[in-house]
C-alpha cells in the first residue's frame, strides 16, 4: 500500500515552506487536505486560515520542485513516509486528538526515514529520554532498561541526545534489540556530533528518523516539535534524570496527552538532575518503574510480562507456626532455661511449651545443656 504520489508531493512542498509541528498546517490538512493548502500556499491565497500559513511560507526560501527534493533524498538513503503508506506508523495519527502543547502539535505532515528498520514493525516500542547532563547512576540505569525492553522485542525509541539518550539507544543495542532516534534536524545530518558513530550505526541497521526537512538545521522550536513524535511513536514513556526545567518533561507531558503511560526512574533526594522526575511521580502523572521487567509489565498486554514482587529470602522459622514461633523468641541464646522459665517469658502454658519444645528440637532450632534450652546455630541465622 502506497500514498497517491501527487498527495505525498503536496506534503514535501508543505514541509519545505512551513515549519515542523506547526498546529495551524496539521488542522488545515485535516480539515481540506494536503494538496488543496499546497495549491493555496503556492498561490498565496485562500481563507484566513491559510492565508497566515502563506504569508509565513513567502518568509522561507527552497521551495523547490518537490519531485526533486524526493530525488536528491533517495540519493542520500532517506525515504519519505506519509499517511495512506504501508509503513506509516499509526500512533501517529493520535497526535490530531491531542492538544497543542508550546504551539506544536498535530501529526507530522511525513517522516524522514534513514535505515532499514521499517516505522510499521515498531510494535510496541517504549520511548527513554532523560537529561543531557546525566549521572554514571542515569546512564546506567536507562541502559540496563532499554536492554531488558528491547530484548524482550521492545523497541527503544530516543533523540539521540547527550547522556540519557546515548545510554538508551546503546542499551537497546546491546541487548540485541532495535532502537530508532528521532532528530530535531534533517535525518540526513549528524547532530550531535558525539551521536556519529551511533546515528551512522542505526542508518545501517536501525531508523533514523525526523519530520524537518533533510538538510534542516536543530532548533530550539524543532526539539519541542520533535518531543512529541517521540513520545507518539511510544506506547509508553520512561523518565530517566530530569532537573525541573529539562526538555525530557516535554516529552512526558506529550506522552500524558496521548493517554499513554508515563513512567519516571527514581534517583537520589539530593539529586537535582532527578527532581523533575520525582516530581511527576510524587503528583501521580507517573508510575515509579526501577526495571526493564516493570515497564514491560505496564506497556504489555495484561498477564503478558508479570512482576513478581520482591521478597527477603525465606528462612528456615518462617515456616514455623506463630505459636512455635512465639516459643522459639523466649528462648535464650547462650545460657539454657528450664522449659517453665520459657514459659513465663512466652506467656504460653507450661505443657504447650513443653511440646512446642520437642518440635523444636527436632527441627534443629533448639538444642539441650546443663541448665535447659538455648537456641541453636539453626534459629540464630
Amino acid at each position: 500500500m502506497r500514498a497517491p504520489e501527487a498527495e505525498r508531493l503536496a506534503r514535501v512542498g508543505l514541509a519545505q515552506l512551513t515549519e515542523p509541528g506547526d498546529p495551524r498546517v496539521a488542522s488545515v490538512v485535516a480539515d481540506a487536505g494536503a494538496q488543496r493548502l499546497y495549491a493555496s500556499v503556492l498561490a498565496e491565497r485562500g481563507e484566513r486560515s491559510t492565508r497566515e500559513i502563506s504569508e509565513d511560507a513567502t518568509s522561507r526560501t527552497g521551495g523547490r520542485d518537490p519531485a526533486g527534493v524526493l530525488e536528491d533524498a533517495a540519493r542520500a538513503g532517506l525515504r519519505f513516509v506519509v499517511p495512506g503508506d504501508a509503513e506509516w506508523p499509526a500512533r501517529l495519527d493520535d497526535l490530531a486528538h491531542a492538544p497543542a502543547l508550546q504551539q506544536r502539535g498535530g501529526p507530522p505532515l511525513g517522516l524522514w526515514v534513514r535505515g532499514p528498520l521499517r516505522l510499521d514493525t515498531l510494535g510496541a516500542a517504549v520511548a527513554l529520554v532523560g537529561s543531557r547532563s546525566a549521572t554514571s547512576y542515569g546512564a546506567d540505569a536507562a541502559g540496563q532498561i532499554a536492554a531488558v525492553v528491547a530484548r524482550a522485542g521492545s523497541p527503544v525509541v530516543s533523540g539521540a541526545a547527550y547522556g540519557i539518550d546515548q545510554a538508551a539507544h546503546r542499551g537497546a543495542l546491546g541487548g540485541g534489540g532495535d532502537t530508532v532516534a528521532v532528530l530535531a534536524c534533517g535525518a540526513d545530518r549528524i547532530y550531535p556530533e558525539a551521536s556519529r558513530d551511533l546515528l551512522e550505526h542505526l542508518a545501517r541497521a536501525g531508523a533514523v528518523v525526523s519530520e524537518t526537512m533533510p538538510g534542516g538545521a536543530p532548533m530550539r522550536i524543532r526539539f519541542l516539535s520533535r518531543n512529541r513524535i517521540i513520545a507518539a511513536l511510544a506506547v509508553g514513556t520512561v523518565l530517566v534524570e530530569a532537573a525541573v526545567r529539562s526538555g525530557a518533561l516535554n516529552t512526558a507531558n506529550w506522552a500524558g496527552r496521548l493517554n499513554r503511560p508515563v513512567m519516571g526512574v527514581p534517583g537520589p533526594i539530593t539529586s537535582a538532575p532527578s527532581q523533575g522526575v520525582h516530581q511527576l511521580v510524587r503528583s501521580g502523572a507517573a508510575t515509579l518503574v526501577t526495571s526493564g521487567a516493570e515497564v514491560l509489565e505496564i506497556v504489555a498486554p495484561a498477564g503478558e510480562h508479570v512482576v513478581e514482587e520482591p521478597r527477603g529470602a525465606v528462612r528456615s522459622r518462617d515456616r514455623l507456626t506463630s505459636r512455635d514461633q512465639q516459643v522459639l523468641d523466649a528462648v535464650p541464646v547462650q545460657r539454657g532455661a528450664g522449659a517453665d522459665s520459657i514459659a513465663r517469658t512466652a506467656g504460653i502454658a507450661v505443657l504447650s511449651v513443653a511440646s512446642a519444645l520437642h518440635r523444636l528440637h527436632g527441627g534443629g532450632f533448639v538444642e539441650r545443656d546443663e541448665d535447659g534450652w538455648r537456641l541453636a546455630a539453626l534459629a540464630q541465622e
